[in-house]
């Protein structure tokens, strides 16, 4: 399973998930670029090019069945990198599981990534998505100030282009107190699958999967197993 982090995020945001899924199932995280270990390269601003370049990096990784898991913005790059992947014949994901996020073609009026630097700082506060005592070390926060650009950038400035969508199923995973998604919102995810449709709601807020790591895994475990047919 191929998983793909929340704006500002991470691949070790998917460590705990990655250990409470079984054994069997391989999981590779994305690392976007302008964090971590590629901190020295510079951000995408673009879904479009983010998503063309995750497509070329992860398509040798698929030569088995896979799956997509993803989180807030990790949730519309996954969407849109299995687009890209069917309409070029590089496969089609055994499921595609979009965590936090509203549907494509659902639409809100957000300019997060046009506030100065401390408008951005109090947004992930809010979110509760990251340790705020980071936001108290300065280094830090220019460290990771321009990659949380970039991905809200990308995001905000995301417009779905109509077309084929996928084929697998979709399953949408949403919190019932999270201020970016409402259950609504989630519910749409219908439209964009040619398979079936499940929606999966958890108490919480955005990032409900950091306390419910084991429900998570369990849902996760449950519907491939349906779409593997056992």
């Amino acid at each position: 399973m191929v998983c793909f982090p929340h704006a500002g995020g991470s691949a070790s945001s998917y460590l705990q998930l990655s250990k409470e899924l079984s054994s069997s199932l391989e999981v590779f995280a994305v690392q976007y670029p302008g964090r971590q270990d590629r901190r020295g390269e510079p951000g995408f601003a673009s879904m479009t090019a983010l998503a063309e370049r995750i497509a070329e990096v992860i398509t040798p990784l698929l030569d088995r069945p896979f799956a997509f898991f993803g989180h807030s913005m990790g949730a519309i790059a996954a969407f849109e990198v299995a687009r890209l992947l069917e309409a070029r014949g590089g496969g089609t994901p055994r499921a595609l599981f979009a965590s936090g996020r509203r549907a494509p073609t659902t639409s809100r009026d957000e300019s997060v990534h046009k506030r100065d630097d401390k408008g951005l700082i109090d947004e992930i506060r809010q979110l509760s998505g990251t340790d705020s005592r980071l936001f108290d070390d300065e280094e830090i926060v220019q460290m990771i100030l321009p990659s949380l650009r970039s991905d809200y950038t990308a995001i905000e400035t995301y417009e779905y282009r109509p077309g084929p969508d996928v084929s697998c199923p979709i399953v949408a995973l949403a919190a019932d107190a999270d201020p970016r998604v409402t259950i609504e919102e989630a519910q749409q995810w219908k439209q964009h699958t040619a398979d079936v449709f499940h929606l999966e709601t958890f108490r919480g807020g955005h990032f409900y999967l950091n306390d419910q790591v084991p429900q998570v895994a369990r849902t996760v475990t449950a519907h491939l197993g349906a779409a593997a047919g056992g």
